[in-house]
């Protein structure tokens, strides 16, 4: 059964695109991600993938799907280490990384997005006692009021804070340290030239740069604790460093080249910080 019509705009729009590379990546002979549930939702929701499905897009699934794989492998590792947490997971689109790890049993997983997203989200996912999905702006100060907080707690922000304006991550950062006592924060950041970039894209090429800008960059992991003194810089990974992953000679030989250029290579990186 497919879903009714669908057709995001703005951010929103994004999480289509990512969905469709990582199914992408899951129908290759070799995925690095390998997301089947992404196909299953392909499948299932009325979109007209023909705006996505050009060789262009295509070529993006090898990024997205190695930063896809570096924040799993970061989620099961922190589960490993507290198999009792919680886990929000922020501007969770269509993703299923709840789905595709294998949870201990005594993790508790909120999704979290707009209302529209987690509509559709809910005719593609079932709920049940340890896995919720939550309705809001995560920059709404209100809907932690419902989130446990008596164990460790995992922060997953993937493809959010960039699109945030600075004061918002702080104020999001804040609210969140504030009410977990330990944990840690994933999310990938772009570089300060990445971020004027796609400014410049939106405001001189929006009839053909149809994407929001990003509007906070991350330079170091100094930019993390100056946004929060509570969290204390862990690491950085860049994504195109993790070419290795990727089966297809062409594309791995193409990173292989732009990670040896270093403002190249970390135009995104997947961070860690701890509090």
């Amino acid at each position: 059964m497919t879903t009714e019509k669908v057709d995001f705009t703005g951010v929103q729009s994004t999480m289509l695109v990512t969905l469709f590379l990582r199914a992408a990546d899951a129908r290759d002979a070799e995925p690095v991600l390998g997301d089947h549930f992404a196909v299953e939702a392909v499948n299932r929701i009325d979109y007209d993938w023909k705006k996505i499905d050009k060789p262009g897009s295509l070529r993006g699934r090898f990024g997205v799907a190695l930063r896809a794989k570096l924040l799993d492998d970061w989620t099961a590792g922190f589960l490993r280490r507290h198999p009792d947490a919680t886990v929000l997971h922020l501007a969770c689109g269509l993703d299923s990384r709840a789905f595709r790890l294998e949870l201990p049993a005594g993790v508790r997983w909120f999704d979290v997005d707009l209302p529209d997203v987690i509509e559709l989200r809910r005719k593609l996912y079932d709920e049940d006692d340890r896995y919720r999905m939550i309705a809001t702006s995560v920059t709404d100060a209100t809907w932690l009021d419902g989130v446990p907080t008596d164990k460790p707690a995992l922060i997953v922000a993937e493809g959010l804070l960039m699109y945030l304006e600075e004061a918002e991550v702080r104020g999001l950062l804040r609210r969140l340290t504030d009410r977990f006592r330990t944990g840690e924060l994933i999310f990938d950041g772009a570089a300060p030239w990445m971020a004027r970039t796609t400014q410049l894209l939106s405001k001189y090429l929006a009839r053909w740069y149809r994407y929001p800008p990003f509007r906070t960059a991350v330079r170091d992991g100094s930019d993390i604790e100056r946004w929060n003194p509570s969290l204390h810089y862990r690491d950085d990974i860049a994504t195109m460093a993790r070419y290795e992953q990727i089966p297809d000679p062409k594309a791995r030989r193409t990173y292989r080249l732009g990670s040896r250029i270093a403002w190249y290579r970390n135009s995104i990186r997947v961070f860690r910080a701890e509090f």
